[in-house]
């Protein structure tokens, strides 16, 4: 079985498309988890209403409003699922999608080494957000992106025993940590099985998390820098070492962190280069919010 997992925060008034998507999809063999992050709309009612339809399988619970990646430790605790594939509430899935991972995961189920399956996004047109370049391939979320150079959101799909060996940390007062933090550190030990075939369809609507990222990350400033820490040191290119290097200094500067402890996270010599730039993109980000 897979789980199919929703974080969602006041989105009542969409979670039906995707709840419908559920509905008509072509393989039943998976549940719905929902971890309602303290919403204040009636999204509790709705999914009751759901629930009592008993079309598929329903998981609901709601905690105390503390970010996405609470809402995700939460879920792949209560998650049944061998796979777990997170569906934001904004989103939703074409038929095939649940049909299309269970193809792909038959292909992975003797390799150890390897951690789930990946697809595409798409946009409501049905086409591939960013490019292509590749139709199936096993690779990791680092190289993927550095390596392969394959542009657009994935939609990762991890086997759940390895999402509980991988929690994501959490620091008392941020709402916000970087998915990739946990991709990255899934990447240093395990593959995936990419393959270029859409099976969620993406709205970046105004009120999510992409749309103000920036005022996000500023407001979680220890779990963004952890994610651009983590990410200086490993196996990329100069350039993406360099950009993780000024978003550090960028973020740290709404930390209460100490300079030097800082220093101590990130290299001496990229940040001879960083930490201006970082400071500037900081001012500047303060002057549009």
């Amino acid at each position: 079985m897979i789980t199919i997992f929703t974080p969602t925060y006041n989105r009542a008034h969409l979670l039906e498309r995707l709840y419908k998507s559920l509905c008509q999809q072509t393989q039943t063999d998976f549940e719905w988890v929902i971890v309602d992050d303290g919403s204040v709309d009636h999204t509790e009612k709705l999914i009751e209403s759901f629930q009592l339809e008993n079309q598929i399988q329903i998981q609901f619970f709601k905690q105390e409003n503390s970010g996405k990646h609470t809402a995700i430790n939460n879920g792949v605790a209560m998650a049944k699922g061998e796979l777990f594939f997170i569906v934001d509430s904004d989103d939703f899935l074409p038929e095939q999608a649940i049909e299309n991972v269970y193809f792909y995961l038959d292909k992975i189920k003797t390799l150890p080494t390897v951690a789930g399956v990946a697809g595409r996004r798409m946009y409501a047109d049905f086409s591939i957000v960013g490019n292509q370049g590749f139709e199936e391939m096993i690779s990791n979320s680092i190289d993927i992106r550095y390596k392969h150079n394959i542009t657009g959101d994935l939609v990762e799909v991890f086997k759940t025993a390895i999402l509980k060996s991988y929690p994501f940390p959490e620091i008392k007062g941020e709402k916000f940590c970087p998915e990739a933090l946990v991709w990255n550190r899934i990447a240093q030990n395990y593959d995936l099985l990419f393959f270029n075939k859409g099976i969620y369809i993406t709205e970046y609507l105004e009120g999510g998390l992409t749309s103000s990222i920036v005022k996000i990350r500023r407001q979680s400033p220890q779990l963004s820098t952890l994610h651009y820490a983590e990410l200086e040191r490993l196996a990329i290119p100069f350039l993406q070492k360099l950009k993780a290097n000024v978003n550090f200094w960028r973020f740290s500067f709404n930390s209460a962190a100490s300079f030097w402890s800082l220093f101590k996270r990130v290299s001496f010599i990229n940040s001879i280069i960083g930490l201006p730039f970082g400071f500037l993109m900081y001012v500047n980000d303060g002057r549009k919010l």
